[in-house]
């Protein structure tokens, strides 16, 4: 489990200081999917970064199954069971899809492994296996290349930022049935997502709302989510919650 106790984030310049994230606690339960959503500036990406370790919280606590986590590195993060996706995936030039879901693994697992972690995420291995991960590459498919590396490193607790940016509605559908498909397989392990898509917090055990650096609203999804809707109506598949005006490019 996840606890994040009276978490702070200040950032420094020559002239004031920021505060990105104020006083922020709460838990991310093990067999759990969580979501953070709230307006942009909101200060879910930094959350997100703290929790990964590629930020240290300037007040506060981080821990994780009871061990504080607080000063660890990213590197030990990850050989503890923390997985990171980035808002937008990083490119390798050179390196090919098997390399990378080998890597991500610790082992030296047979292409057949690295196949079935493609087809998880919905690729069909053979037409992604040989490839590099370079701009040939979609948005969406890079994605779910990057879930794949996820589920084969085996992540106890595995973090996306925002993973709806910058993808097509067909590749976000997609997205969402694999989410669907690792909340219904997570038992031990636990998923915390940053977004802002209605179709991403319905399949939320409970939803976190972060304004302003602050934790606005937290709750199970059914008391949550239409509060945050502001109507018991449809609201359109794209549209953003959480932040008012404007549709989402999904």
């Amino acid at each position: 489990m996840l606890e994040l106790k009276n978490v702070s984030f200040l950032v420094s310049d020559t002239e004031n200081d920021k505060e990105i994230i104020r006083d922020v606690s709460f838990e991310v339960p093990d067999g759990e999917l969580i979501a953070i959503t709230g307006p942009n500036g909101g200060g879910k990406s930094t959350l997100a970064r703290l929790i990964a370790g590629i930020e240290k919280p300037t007040e506060g606590r981080i821990l994780y199954d009871g061990e504080d986590i607080t000063s660890m590195s990213i590197t030990d993060r990850a050989k503890k069971g923390i997985g990171f996706a980035f808002q937008q995936p990083v490119r390798f030039k050179g390196i090919q899809v098997f390399d990378l879901i080998r890597l991500a693994s610790g082992k030296n697992i047979s292409m057949a492994d690295a196949c079935n972690y493609l087809s998880e995420v919905g690729l069909c291995a053979r037409d992604y296996i040989d490839r590099e991960v370079n701009s040939s590459l979609s948005g969406g498919e890079l994605k779910r290349i990057e879930i794949a590396t996820l589920l084969a490193k085996k992540s106890r607790l595995s973090v996306f930022d925002e993973p709806e940016a910058g993808i097509d509605l067909w590749s976000f559908k997609n997205l969402i049935n694999v989410f669907q498909s690792m909340r219904e397989n997570i038992k031990d392990s636990s998923i915390l997502i940053i977004s802002h898509q209605e179709r991403i917090l319905e399949i939320a055990d409970e939803i976190i709302v972060l304004k302003d650096g602050q934790l606005s609203t937290k709750g199970r999804r059914d008391e949550v989510l239409p509060h945050i809707l502001g109507t018991a109506s449809a609201v359109p598949e794209c549209k953003k919650v959480g932040v008012r005006g404007g549709d989402a490019k999904c």
